[in-house]
């Protein structure tokens, strides 16, 4: 295709609102140069691409992945055992079937040793955003991954190395995790001065942080220590889920952010691991759906991100699921598919560049069968994914001559 083109669709969602009566997208050179009511004059000779029955938005951001796992049970200790070069066929394959799902941005959350961070993004890759291996305790959770520390000091040191590795954001596990043997996720891995450690030297070196944190007495700890955002944020008890108002209170007038790592295949049952964590504590679904739909109420601000990798029901490309959830919750499917676009842009330090349809912004586009605003699920229905301008999804013929 040439680099000038325009995609014309009957619906569109520009990031932030569905606007009401489609519109025009102008790429050219890898960016968006007009967005234009779709029924306006076509600058004569582009080639446009006439989706009548679509919906065009900007490419999909998933804010949690772990791109060195590779959908299998215990995936993450499958990749403890893998040679740098089957990690990276790991890695390869994740991205390409992310972008294959319509994400052209991923937010890693789960390195091993910098496999991830200390590659380099191929032309028909989603761009990635990582945080190197999430720093935890001896023996904690994700601690195969090579993030392992203990001491005031190592928790300085482990953000240097992260920051001089070129991560963007730092993930620290505040709590164990169900994924990992041997680890109990309601118990505390750090106290809030060791927490407060990583926040202070991460944002003296300018990066954000954000927690690892199942029960609620992990939350506590992070919003204590001043962490910018949340993985998971269950607020688990041995009896189910209790957010207390004062959590709910703290994380809206703090603008923490929260992922609460929603989507999975529905043909498929969670994992086992987050079976016996529901029999254990009488966590249900719904009450889960309910807690999320209660921060979007209060005003936290949530992001859509899929935990991908990590079991056979959460693959890498299963956002679209995340975003359903999130409508199930109760947000409007406005709201929720912005988690995945424009809020999750910011919350990666991409304002600037993605998560919306706007003149300047990187040309990845998302087109799909459907009407978004009226059925969520439009967005598994992919037609042609843009990625930095370039079509490399494409369910459809040639464009048509304007």
């Amino acid at each position: 295709m040439d680099s000038s083109y325009v995609v014309r669709a009957a619906h569109a969602f520009d990031g932030e609102a569905f606007l009401a009566d489609g519109v025009q997208v102008h790429v050219e050179g890898g960016r968006i140069a007009a967005v234009r009511p779709r029924h306006a004059p076509v600058p004569p000779g582009l080639p446009v691409w006439d989706r009548p029955g679509a919906t065009v938005l900007p490419g999909l951001i998933d804010t949690h992945v772990h791109l060195v796992a590779g959908d299998e049970p215990d995936a993450l200790v499958l990749d403890a055992g893998r040679s740098a070069a089957e990690r990276e066929q790991v890695i390869r394959r994740a991205l390409l079937a992310q972008v294959r799902a319509g994400v052209t941005t991923v937010r890693d959350l789960g390195d091993n040793r910098f496999a991830v961070l200390d590659r380099t993004v191929r032309d028909d890759e989603p761009s990635v955003v990582g945080s190197g291996p999430p720093i935890t305790s001896a023996d904690g959770h994700c601690a195969a991954l090579g993030g392992a520390v203990t001491g005031r000091d190592a928790l300085r040191a482990a953000v240097a190395q992260r920051h001089d590795h070129g991560a963007q954001i730092v993930k620290v596990v505040v709590s164990g995790g169900a994924m990992t043997a041997g680890s109990d996720l309601l118990r505390l891995q750090f106290e809030v001065a060791d927490v407060r450690v990583v926040v202070d030297e991460a944002h003296r070196r300018g990066l954000p942080v954000t927690a690892h944190a199942h029960p609620v007495s992990a939350v506590e700890v992070c919003l204590a220590a001043g962490v910018d955002a949340i993985e998971h944020c269950t607020c688990l008890t041995p009896y189910g889920i209790h957010t207390p108002d004062a959590v709910v209170a703290g994380l809206a007038e703090r603008r923490v952010r929260v992922c609460p790592t929603f989507g999975r295949l529905p043909s498929l049952p969670p994992s086992p691991q987050a079976i016996e964590v529901m029999r254990r504590t009488g966590m249900t679904l719904e009450a889960r759906f309910a807690q999320v739909g209660r921060l979007h109420t209060a005003g936290v601000p949530l992001l859509a991100g899929s935990d991908a990798g990590i079991h056979p029901a959460k693959p890498h490309g299963v956002l679209a699921h995340a975003v359903g959830e999130l409508v199930r919750s109760g947000l409007p499917v406005s709201a929720a598919v912005a988690a995945a676009t424009s809020e999750a842009a910011e919350a990666c330090g991409l304002t600037g560049t993605a998560g919306r349809l706007r003149p300047g912004m990187a040309a990845d586009l998302v087109v799909v069968d459907g009407d978004v605003q009226r059925d969520v699920l439009a967005l598994t229905r992919i037609r042609e994914v843009v990625l930095r301008g370039r079509p490399v999804v494409s369910a459809a013929g040639p464009p048509a001559p304007s």
